[in-house]
């Protein structure tokens, strides 16, 4: 028990001992903090002298701190601009982020325009030989129709020149090409039957100014009628059904073009940028070509091209107006028609020329005439000048007509003795044969205007008019129906082309004509035929040979008709 009591006395000591000493110890930190958060203030030493001082210090110090705090201030202000500066792009981003927000619609814009376009080409390319056989078949009814009618006029052309020849010569035997057989005495038989139809017809009509020749003589038989159209019309039922299998999203140009349309509305920018303005024209060939299958513009009362569906839905589409906006201020979609008439129609017409078109048919060439001068000039072509598409087609209109006058003219040459006697075949022959080659003259010089002058001119005036008309003029006697036939060939020539000639002398292809004509009024004058002089001397001054008529005039003292002039 002892032990145990010092044990709890030592304890108790121990623990004493340790309480002063945490409790001293915290007194003393105590202490410490205190000291430091007391900071000790320095004391003024007034035995200290400080520097002198004066204004120019102070100036000087205070313009320093200015010219400091201007150069602080100017950089917080470019700072300031920059900040600006970022908080406008930063909203312009915040726009253009909140419009391009429906960026999967436009990815499933485009997504469903791909897939459109390529069903659309690959539905195309699968009816593109079907169309191809269709138009090959129509054009080729229609030149096996031309050349049947070529190959019997030229025909009866021969058979008729060698009958007339054989009567002329009377002889009891055929000349060689001559007619040999009852086939060839029927054909002849044929036409004079043709030709007393028409001039039953004309007679009927009132129609007056009209010589035998002048006609084309492209009539068929009723038989040959009823198969052309037979095989004609199973040709367009075919073409009807070419897309009867076809959704009209993929066959009807107007709901094509609206496609495209709504592109261009929705993204013109990127529309340019596929340059689908130069791929329509492509686009629509094939859908156009079924359209003009049944279209001949050598009819009378074709379809217009203005009339036609395809040419009024490429017509709106090019001048819808874009309300987007867009980087470019020209529109490529007006090009548009201009191509599809470039790429689709002028081939075709080229084609119609080529094989079909007849230059002997008055009515053909004023078709053809009218509308190449309706492309020409109120649908203006592509902004290429050159276009090699009606560079083809008015070439290929001169080699069709120095073909024409190559095989189709044909002015026999009688002795006056023969053809006197105006109701002898000899005579009549040769007068037809006249007003066909002046038929003709006159169709070719229609032209003017569409394929250049100089061809024009060499054609009608060198190869026509001074080869073969000319000859057959120089053998007539001066007389009325000289005077008629001189009337007739001025009366064919362009205006304008006499309107810069002002040297008094006419185009040095007419000279020959003006000679013909002088002859034939000092003639006339000799015997007294003054009307008829006064006539011959007019077709002068209209040709501009002015020259010629005041030597006449004063040659033969005629002040009177000085007026004329």
């Amino acid at each position: 028990s002892d032990e145990s009591s010092e044990d709890e006395a030592q304890i108790k000591w121990e623990e004493q001992q340790i309480k002063k000493a945490i409790k001293l110890s915290q007194e003393t930190y105590d202490d410490a903090s205190l000291h430091k958060s007391q900071p000790v203030k320095p004391k003024f030493d007034p035995s200290v002298s400080l520097p002198p001082v004066n204004l120019e210090i102070v100036k000087k110090r205070l313009t320093e701190r200015i010219t400091s705090l201007q150069d602080v201030h100017r950089a917080h202000q470019r700072e300031y601009e920059k900040y600006m500066e970022d908080i406008e792009s930063s909203k312009l981003t915040v726009q253009e982020l909140e419009k391009s927000s429906d960026a999967a619609l436009n990815y499933k814009f485009y997504r469903a325009m791909k897939t459109y376009v390529e069903n659309l080409i690959n539905c195309l390319n699968e009816k593109l030989k079907y169309i191809n056989d269709l138009e090959l078949a129509v054009h080729v009814l229609l030149q096996q129709r031309a050349m049947r009618i070529l190959k019997r006029r030229q025909d009866e052309l021969k058979n008729e020149s060698a009958y007339v020849q054989h009567l002329t010569r009377g002889d009891d035997k055929p000349t060689n090409g001559g007619l040999e057989g009852d086939e060839k005495t029927q054909l002849l038989e044929m036409c004079e039957h043709r030709r007393t139809c028409r001039r039953q017809m004309r007679e009927g009509s009132g129609e007056a100014d009209h010589h035998e020749g002048m006609s084309s003589d492209d009539e068929l038989t009723p038989t040959e009628v009823t198969e052309f159209q037979k095989s004609k019309d199973n040709v367009l039922e075919d073409s009807r059904k070419v897309f009867e299998d076809v959704h009209a999203d993929f066959c009807d140009i107007r709901k094509i073009l609206l496609k495209f349309q709504e592109w261009k509305e929705k993204f013109p920018d990127s529309y340019c940028d596929a340059y689908i303005s130069f791929c329509l024209p492509k686009l629509l060939n094939p859908l156009i070509r079924v359209q003009l299958i049944n279209w001949n513009p050598l009819e009378q009362n074709f379809t217009e091209l203005e009339e036609m569906p395809w040419f009024r839905a490429i017509k709106e589409f090019s001048d819808a107006k874009n309300v987007s906006e867009s980087k470019r201020d020209d529109d490529p979609d007006q090009e548009v028609l201009p191509r599809v008439i470039e790429k689709t129609i002028l081939p075709k017409i080229t084609a119609f020329v080529k094989s079909v078109w007849d230059p002997l048919s008055t009515s053909q060439t004023k078709n053809l005439v009218q509308l190449c001068s309706n492309i020409f000039e109120k649908q203006v072509l592509s902004k290429n000048e050159c276009s090699r598409a009606k560079e083809d087609l008015m070439n290929m209109a001169v080699l069709r007509m120095k073909k024409s006058v190559e095989e189709d003219v044909f002015i026999p040459l009688y002795p006056k003795s023969t053809v006197e006697d105006k109701s002898s075949l000899c005579s009549k022959f040769q007068e037809r044969q006249f007003w066909s080659a002046f038929k003709l003259l006159s169709n070719v010089l229609l032209w003017d205007g569409i394929v250049q002058e100089d061809l024009v001119r060499d054609l009608g005036l060198s190869k026509l008019l001074n080869r073969y008309l000319l000859l057959n003029l120089l053998n007539t006697p001066p007389g009325l129906d000289n005077i008629e036939k001189c009337n007739k060939v001025v009366a064919c020539l362009p205006e304008r082309w006499f309107q810069d000639l002002k040297s008094g002398s006419t185009l040095p292809e007419l000279l020959n004509f003006c000679q013909h004509l002088l002859r034939c009024a000092r003639t006339l004058h000799k015997n007294n035929h003054s009307d008829e002089t006064k006539e011959v001397l007019l077709l002068l001054v209209k040709v501009k040979a002015l020259h010629i008529v005041e030597d006449f005039i004063e040659e033969y003292k005629l002040e009177h008709l000085k007026s004329m002039i």
